[in-house]
């Protein structure tokens, strides 16, 4: 059977009607997983655990930002960070709504993402050239391959969840988004395993995480090792992403509902008609908020780690990959819960036990815990975790890790079961803007704190606002279904 004869066949199976889907084949199914598998290193080692502390601790110096001396080491590279994860929200927000209006059943969306996947590969490709105390230029083309990563992969989602419509019936959706979510949080548990344990070494060592020859010998001096994970997470994208293109089906035609409108036009009309539905339009001002104070703890919770305890590639790879393997088991069972209790109240639950673990992250510094409890500090050379304040840390990182996954599949699975049935894939479109419009606001207050005042923990207590005030929002949606 050809390639074309599969993508078709496996077309036909999924959009029998826009009332009646029925379940696309399996290898379909798994295929759309893999774009979660094979995106995910992009956060996993490039955002969160390993490039982005390298960046706010060894690329950038406080003297870039004008800092006093006494600031803190990171406080300069997590600022500039911030406003680069800042300028990508803003570019999201304004580029996704009509690109999630494109994908509301308007022709085909794989040329769409063939574009983005080479902006995304070039965008990585370009993070090796972040060398130590690097000078402003190399600085500003490293941040705007970051930007660029986090456009491109926020952009390509778009079209991949206006395609996960198409390939389950509606009462299974929030099953099919949280295993994909698990699916990416074990591609980026992988990735950091292959890093840590096949590719480079410890720092100061010659063997890797597993006690085995490295399969890269890289240049500690230059910092090889952290600037390896950028081409590291390109080449990863280029292999996984290729079932996607092979066997998720696509619509080829256009459709026929509205031929003479716009995307901005159908865009419109869909906002236009918000006010008649006030669960639907209190639900995407409260994923507004708490997804971006959700996205501002992942910018930015490696970073504070590495500056307390001051870890290193082997702290920070181990401490992924922990959070990543609970990350994914809550995931899976936050798709079953979704399915027991229902997406709002999995979305409440979540979001508490967000702000509980983000008020524990900050209550750690280098001498106390819980704000006033003093403990050791950690001896520069020992074991990873082994100081009190480190595993308190990891212990409310944790939290954070396993109820963040749910927080986001279950907001997939609620939009799909309130939103009117003959307009699902629209409001995708719309679901999609809404985690993106406001992107770039919580990094931006916590990079904007954390440079007035030269503290990571005050400038990360940001996020904390943006939790509760979902929360509060999220208990006046009613999950009856749209008519």
């Amino acid at each position: 059977m050809s390639t074309l004869d599969i993508g078709e066949g496996a077309e036909q199976a999924a959009m029998a009607t826009d009332g009646d889907v029925k379940h696309a084949p399996l290898r379909a199914r798994v295929s759309w997983m893999l774009f979660d598998w094979s995106v995910q290193p992009h956060y996993t080692l490039v955002q969160t655990f390993l490039f982005g502390p390298y960046f706010a601790n060894a690329i950038v110096q406080n003297s870039v930002c004008g800092l006093a001396a006494g600031s803190e080491k990171a406080a300069c590279g997590q600022a500039m960070w911030g406003y680069a994860a800042a300028v990508a929200g803003l570019l999201i927000a304004i580029i996704s709504p009509l690109l999630g209006a494109a994908a509301d059943g308007r022709g085909s969306r794989k040329p769409w993402m063939a574009m983005l996947s080479l902006l995304f590969l070039a965008s990585l490709s370009s993070l090796w050239l972040g060398v130590p105390d690097a000078n402003m230029t190399t600085i500003l083309i490293v941040l705007a391959g970051f930007v660029g990563a986090t456009l491109a992969a926020e952009l390509m989602s778009v079209f991949s969840n206006a395609i996960m419509t198409g390939l389950a019936p509606k009462e299974e959706l929030g099953r099919l988004s949280g295993t994909g979510w698990a699916v990416g949080y074990f591609g980026g548990l992988v990735s950091l395993a292959v890093v840590a344990g096949l590719l480079v070494p410890m720092p100061g060592e010659p063997k890797t995480l597993l006690g085995l020859e490295p399969l890269l010998h890289l240049d500690g001096a230059t910092h090889q090792s952290d600037r390896i994970t950028g081409p590291f997470a390109a080449i990863w994208f280029a292999i996984f992403i290729i079932p996607f293109f092979l066997f998720v089906p696509d619509r080829h035609r256009a459709s026929t509902a509205h031929p003479e409108r716009s995307a901005a036009a159908e865009l419109w009309e869909t906002i236009k008609s918000l006010p008649s539905m006030p669960s639907l339009l209190i639900f995407l001002i409260a994923r507004m908020l708490f997804t971006d104070g959700l996205s501002a703890i992942f910018a930015f919770g490696g970073i504070y780690g590495a500056s307390v305890f001051g870890w290193g590639p082997l702290e920070l790879g181990m401490f992924g990959i922990i959070l990543t393997l609970v990350g994914a088991f809550g995931a899976l069972f936050g798709g079953w819960l979704d399915d027991a209790i229902g997406p709002k109240a999995v979305i409440i639950l979540a979001l508490l036990a967000l702000i509980v673990g983000a008020l524990g992250i900050l209550s750690v510094d280098k001498t106390h815990i819980f704000f006033t409890t003093e403990v050791a500090e950690k001896i520069v050379g020992s074991k990873p975790f082994s100081a009190p304040g480190e595993q308190v840390f990891l212990a409310f990182a944790i939290l954070v890790g396993v109820v963040s996954a749910p927080v986001q599949a279950a907001s997939r699975s609620l939009l799909a079961r309130i939103a009117p049935a003959d307009k699902i894939t629209q409001f995708f479109g719309l679901f999609a803007f809404s985690g993106k419009v406001t992107a770039f606001l919580a990094p931006f207050c916590v990079a904007l704190i954390t440079q007035e005042t030269g503290s990571q923990r005050i400038g990360m207590a940001a996020v904390l606002a943006f939790l509760a005030i979902g929360v509060v929002m999220m208990m006046f949606v009613r999950t009856r279904s749209a008519r």
